[in-house]
């Protein structure tokens, strides 16, 4: 039997047996399969199986922990691909890397693992397999505009509609899950629908490190460069943050956006943060993306989010109450990707258990997310505070004692993760901080949580209080 098979069997028992309590759990992943291994580029590719459209809405959601526990056992670079098995044909087991979109690869830590949470069609392509495969879903059409977004929806349809005649590059900012993977594929998709001549690619920052390195390891540049230069007329770059790292990929980005801005070609890219905020950008490149328009994408109202999930629960055939519906508003504070996750864990619940959705349900099944909401930054503030036994007024202040920067780091770390606040917020809350502190505060817990175990079961400990913020 090949060894990553018994691998994925011990990877499945271990989730199981941690889980053992948790019927939800192992209903879901009980059908999950591993059909297929493959080595791409030093990669492991892991094609994980699943017998429904709803079960990829589960595994896609819970996808981190299934992450975590092949980090620990593999210990080596990988990616996984969920397959619904219905949508499988010939072509899908022959070149399937081509075929899919969405991914996780592992080349870190658990703790800055990329968590892609949006469930995706597999289809056929009879295209050049140097193009990338656009998830159809993803359309201005499909996209709910609200106060929070109209301005990036309203610039990137136009960009669109003319690709290469106005702002070049456009910049889509905005926090974890506000739609700007959305917005990106959806001026491709546009570009193709209404210019079919047109060559489009969609590439991950990551996977453009990974192509970059082993082109460069295997004498192959030339060809890597036919595909992001030559014959190209749009490049979508998502997360765009994370080229921070290497200078020969970043050598070899800046020569690509200049040929490509040289060519009147379009650049679209999305990002986390403004390019003055990513550390480690050569200045050249952090000019290049200045140059253009950046358009911000903030968390939407409650209006909106109500929007979205009528708008969601019509797509899915799901029957919500008004009542219902604004609960998972109010409740789904952090991002657009935590109220799709929260309306899917609420209609499978109600699934498995033949319920009808009422508010009852739903705060039964959604207390959590209630919970962690109702924190401030104060409430969190004084978590740690109490947690290290430190002063609030020294977490706040500009001491470098080891025993007062440690817990003012996590701080920042926490109040970013739990409540989604800005980075001028946070050092606002912090003696007003400058960013960059808080850049640096985050990056370090979150490396610093792979390698040491103490600091790691303090956060886990701390987020436990934050869950239970209530009962402080």
């Amino acid at each position: 039997m090949d060894p990553l098979i018994d691998l994925w069997a011990q990877i499945k028992s271990n989730l199981t047996t941690r889980n053992d309590k948790n019927k939800l759990f192992q209903t879901w992943l009980g059908p999950v399969q591993l059909l297929k291994t493959e080595e791409i580029q030093g990669v492991m590719m892991f094609y994980l199986g699943v017998p429904s459209k709803m079960h990829h809405y589960w595994i896609s959601n819970n996808l981190e922990g299934i992450v975590s526990e092949i980090v620990n056992v593999y210990k080596k670079p990988f990616n996984i691909q969920l397959v619904i098995q219905d949508s499988m044909t010939n072509e899908y087991m022959m070149d399937t890397h081509h075929l899919l979109q969405e991914s996780v690869t592992v080349n870190e830590p658990p703790s800055s693992i990329s968590n892609h949470g949006t469930p995706f069609k597999i289809q056929q392509s009879q295209k050049n397999k140097t193009d990338d495969i656009l998830n159809p879903d993803y359309t201005f059409q499909t996209f709910v505009v609200g106060k929070n977004n109209e301005f990036a929806h309203a610039a990137t349809y136009n960009i669109a509609q003319n690709p290469g005649s106005s702002y070049n590059p456009l910049f889509i900012c905005g926090p974890v899950g506000m739609g700007k993977t959305h917005l990106l594929i959806a001026a491709g998709n546009h570009i193709k629908e209404k210019s079919p001549h047109m060559r489009v690619v969609y590439v991950s920052v990551d996977r453009y490190i990974n192509e970059c390195v082993s082109s460069l390891r295997h004498g192959q540049m030339d060809k890597f460069r036919q595909r992001y230069r030559e014959g190209l007329d749009v490049l979508l770059v998502d997360d765009i943050q994370g080229l921070r790292r290497g200078e020969s990929v970043q050598e070899e980005f800046f020569h690509t956006l200049n040929e490509l801005f040289e060519k009147r070609k379009q650049v679209i890219v999305a990002s986390d943060r403004i390019p003055r905020e990513i550390l480690g950008l050569e200045d050249r490149i952090r000019s290049r993306l200045e140059w253009g328009l950046i358009a911000n994408i903030q968390m939407p109202d409650i209006e909106t989010r109500m929007a979205i999930l009528r708008y969601k629960s019509e797509r899915m055939s799901v029957k919500l109450t008004e009542d219902v519906i604004n609960y998972i508003a109010r409740i789904s504070k952090t991002s657009i990707r935590e109220l799709e996750g929260n309306l899917n864990r609420l209609k499978m619940f109600a699934d498995l258990q033949g319920l009808q959705i009422d508010t009852d349900l739903a705060r039964k099944v959604l207390a959590i997310q209630e919970y962690e909401n109702t924190a401030t930054i104060e409430d969190i503030q004084r978590v740690v505070s109490d947690y290290y036994k430190v002063r609030i007024q020294d977490l706040k202040g500009s001491s470098r004692i080891k025993s007062i920067v440690v817990p003012r780091q996590v701080c920042m770390f926490l109040i970013e993760k739990h409540l989604g606040k800005s980075l001028t917020d946070i050092g606002r809350s912090f003696g007003n901080k400058d960013h960059t502190t808080v850049i640096n505060a985050r990056e370090r817990i979150k490396n610093l949580q792979g390698t040491d175990p103490d600091l790691k079961r303090d956060i886990d400990e701390l987020t436990t209080r934050i869950h239970n913020i209530n009962g402080l």
